[in-house]
């Protein structure tokens, strides 16, 4: 009997059967299924060590949740049990933690084909984002990458660098403003506020050509709701268990909460005005203004919702795309800004010694002199970027049976010596960007401090670091064929705002040297001064006087 036969059969079964009895015997149908995949999962997946559960709900994730260094946590598991290892998630699910250098290529060789995204990713992203190049797997997110990548060259983000500087100095203009106001002692400002609207209003200007007016007061509707993120910074007990009992019932996600119903209204603000930005500029292309003109990221969108070729993108996509681009300004751009000025702070030598390169520059530094010219400032960068991840951790459900490669060997439970591990379909497997960029294992002794030079000096990366093949040795953009593809973008507006405000002031943690700096959530994870209310980041500012 063939497939179809047996389904016709059964669809003819539950026609003879009332309701109640044809959902229960679905649900029994559907319960075996899963517990067949289930114990072909775990006859096949290497048998991996790891730590206990130390909740019986919860398994471990409470650990990591309530850690204020979850990489930290992963790397101590890691030391124990080996450079690949299983944690007990909520309710009995597990996760196998990669944290070998060539397990992880591995891994990410395999995104969007052999690693595909998990059921909760796939609700969650389609609810914030859309339906774009975040949510997209295999041969889909290949066509919205093509589409978008014209976009995205060395020669297109060279134009948008002046772009970037004029927000800046906008912020230069009000910050001088604030400063004289407050005399010689300069003046205690919320960086994160500042870097946030910042942020905003340069992707705004440089890939759409809209002004959100954000370092000008205005209180756009995108604004409001970030902003409305940020003054709910702590997160509770139950949204706790909410949050780690989602890995195991993602629809959980559609449970009324406040958090939830700012997600909303973002999702809603957001195609609001992408959709009001995109009709504005396919009139501009329809009449000929644009012609001539260097393609902007909203052109390029335009372009490919009309295109009749193997890169056209749907209007829901260049909706999705745009969206994404903007959260990844107010949150992850955002965020490495203000870790940038918190790290120069606390390190006044190596504040310093930039603005030293800085000033030797004579002016605001070129693009090419931004990329290649200034080895001090890529080192900040990078070395912001390798201590504090704005992506925490990447999860994946393996989509078909896979052997991964390690480096070293590790013991299993059963004792057995392995260089490699099976890994079944319906296996979750993550990576913890943190613990990669700050492992001792990786990157040395030194590994948990700020030391840019180390980017600089003969032999500063650590032979085990260079393993590594994301940007730079690092996974704060991932890698693989989801690399981030605005990494270009957000490493140029980085370096021009470093460039000017360091140039021009000095920065000292208003507390002192010993300030606390704990972790708050807004839309994500983000640096606060431990007691303030919100996601705020007051710092001294003071004019550097020369």
């Amino acid at each position: 009997m063939n497939t179809t036969s047996i389904v016709l059969r059964l669809a003819a079964i539950l026609h003879s059967l009332n309701p109640v009895v044809s959902a229960v015997f679905l649900a029994g149908i559907f319960a075996s299924h899963a517990a067949v995949r289930e114990t072909r999962r775990r006859f096949k997946t290497t048998k991996l060590r790891g730590p206990p559960p130390s909740s019986f709900i919860f398994g471990a994730g409470k650990d990591v949740l309530d850690s204020p260094e979850p990489g930290d946590v992963y790397e101590a598991w890691s030391q124990e049990y080996g450079v690949v290892y299983e944690v007990p998630l909520a309710l009995g699910k597990k996760k196998v933690i990669l944290c070998d250098p060539k397990a992880v290529a591995h891994f990410f060789a395999g995104d969007t084909r052999t690693y595909g995204h998990t059921a909760l990713d796939k609700v969650t992203l389609e609810r914030s984002v859309g339906k774009g190049i975040l949510w997209a797997m295999g041969e889909n997110h290949r066509r919205q990458r093509r589409s978008m990548s014209p976009a995205f060259t060395y020669a297109s983000i060279g134009k948008l660098t002046p772009v970037f500087y004029d927000c800046v100095y906008k912020v230069k203009a009000a910050w001088d403003g604030i400063i004289g106001a407050n005399g010689e002692d300069g003046a205690v400002i919320d960086v994160s506020q500042w870097m946030n609207h910042l942020s905003l209003d340069s992707v705004g200007l440089a890939g759409f050509s809209h002004d959100f007016g954000a370092l000008d007061g205005k209180k756009a509707s995108v604004t409001r709701v970030f902003e409305a993120f940020q003054d709910s910074s702590k997160r509770n007990d139950m949204s706790s268990g909410v949050f780690l009992l989602l890995q195991v019932f993602p629809i959980l996600v559609y449970i009324p909460s406040p958090r939830m119903k700012l997600v909303r209204e973002l999702h809603y603000a957001m195609v609001d005005v992408c959709n009001d930005m995109l009709d504005k500029t396919k009139k501009e292309k329809e009449a000929g203004a644009l012609d001539g003109r260097e393609k902007s990221i909203i052109e390029v969108l335009v372009q490919a919702e009309r295109a009749d070729t193997a890169f056209y993108a749907t209007r829901e996509e260049a909706v999705a795309q745009m969206k994404a681009l903007l959260i990844a300004a107010y949150e992850s751009s955002a965020v490495n800004l203000v870790w940038a000025l918190v790290e120069l702070a606390r390190n006044p030598e190596v504040q310093a010694t930039l603005r030293e390169e800085l000033i030797d520059c004579h002016g605001d530094p070129t693009y090419e002199q931004l990329n290649k010219g200034l080895p001090y400032l890529d080192a900040v960068a990078h070395e912001t970027l390798r201590l504090h991840s704005s992506i925490p951790d990447f999860e994946r459900i393996a989509e078909e049976d896979d052997v991964i490669p390690l480096s070293e060997p590790v013991h299993t439970k059963t004792g057995e010596v392995v260089d490699s591990i099976r890994v079944a379909a319906g296996t979750l497997v993550g990576i913890s960007a943190p613990s990669i960029n700050r492992s001792a294992a990786i990157w040395g002794v030194h590994a948990k401090e700020f030391r840019p030079k180390r980017w600089i000096e003969k032999d500063g990366i650590a032979k085990k670091a260079q393993e590594v093949q994301g940007h730079r040795h690092l996974l704060s953009f991932g890698d693989g064929p989801r690399m981030c593809i605005g990494k270009g973008i957000a490493l140029t507006m980085f370096k021009v705002v470093l460039s000017v405000l360091v140039k021009n002031y000095v920065f000292e943690m208003r507390d002192g040297p010993n300030t606390v700096i704990e972790m708050g959530r807004a839309l994500s994870v983000r640096p606060k001064v431990a007691g303030e209310q919100g996601a705020r980041l007051p710092l001294r500012v003071k004019r550097y006087e020369g």
